[in-house]
């Protein structure tokens, strides 16, 4: 039997742990305030606490876009290729979009977000959150410096994916995902010499520990890709979850995922969770049987 201190230490690890969940609506930890976006002609909606009480948003995770080949643009291996869209494939998710009340967010940093997905987005005057992998920025199929200073100018919101995009973010030790946020922002913040205090999770795999370590560098809010709409808090960090368009989804899956097909969110929550679960047990073989088992929706 716990006692005295000790007793009033565990309940205080709890507590910390439920609030770092995506999804859990406690904020204690979140300042009271507005933990507003840089924003620019159109560009995305601020987030706070009283935005987000009143109104979940439903807001969308996309990848790279391709004209012919899957390989020019973002990562390059067949479990990178499976998120990518064709531009086709691409427009038709925006189709059902414009009106829809939603953060669009795109990860990895690849060059499409530049050569297609910008001009899209700015011909109906909004703007997307672009999430750059900064080791590879200027390599093959990647953002260089100058663009993203570009894209930044013109309004959108440039965040971290982390430095090197590990296959396993949350198996890393607490030194080393510090070192992977602040690493990533330092880099940003000298190609646009401003502070960038956005960020998103890269490859799914968020724990608390993932959490922490970004609020520790200076995030204020962090991106994961569990599809849920409600918003939480770690400590200073705002936890916003999406849902995912990938390749093989019918053009109206961004759509779905609106108010008004609560069941394709359901799904979407049940095929996240499930694969949080067998991801631990398969390891590096999870990109080439899970995903395609489980992933709802299709």
């Amino acid at each position: 039997m716990l006692l005295g201190a000790d007793a009033a230490r565990l309940r205080s690890r709890r507590h910390d742990a439920a609030a770092c969940r995506p999804g859990n609506r406690h904020r204690s930890h979140l300042p009271a305030r507005h933990l507003r976006l840089r924003r620019g002609r159109g560009v995305a909606l601020d987030y706070s606490v009283a935005d987000r009480d009143r109104e979940p948003r439903c807001d969308r995770l996309f990848h790279d876009v391709y004209a012919s080949d899957a390989g020019e643009s973002g990562f390059r291996s067949p479990a990178a290729d499976r998120y990518k869209l064709t531009v086709p494939a691409f427009e038709a998710q925006l189709d059902g979009l414009w009106d829809v009340e939603a953060q669009l967010t795109f990860d990895d940093g690849g060059l499409s977000y530049y050569t297609v997905v910008a001009d899209r987005l700015e011909a109906v005057g909004r703007r997307g959150y672009c999430f750059v992998t900064t080791d590879f920025i200027g390599e093959r199929g990647f953002l260089s410096p100058e663009q993203i200073r570009e894209l930044d100018a013109r309004g959108h919101v440039i965040g971290t994916h982390s430095a090197s995009h590990p296959a396993r973010f949350s198996a890393l030790t607490t030194d080393e995902m510090r070192d992977e946020w602040s690493g990533s922002r330092m880099k940003l913040e000298d190609i646009l010499g401003r502070a960038v205090t956005v960020g998103s999770v890269p490859g799914g795999y968020f724990s608390t520990a993932v959490a922490k370590a970004a609020a520790d560098t200076g995030l204020r809010t962090l991106f994961t890709s569990e599809p849920t709409t409600k918003a939480s808090a770690c400590e200073a960090c705002e936890l916003i979850g999406r849902f995912t368009l990938r390749g093989g989804h019918p053009p109206e899956m961004a759509r779905r995922f609106a108010a008004s097909a609560p069941w394709a969110r359901c799904g979407a929550w049940v095929g996240w969770n499930t694969k949080a679960l067998v991801k631990p047990m398969l390891g590096a073989s999870y990109a080439r049987i899970a995903d395609w088992i489980l992933e709802p929706n299709r």
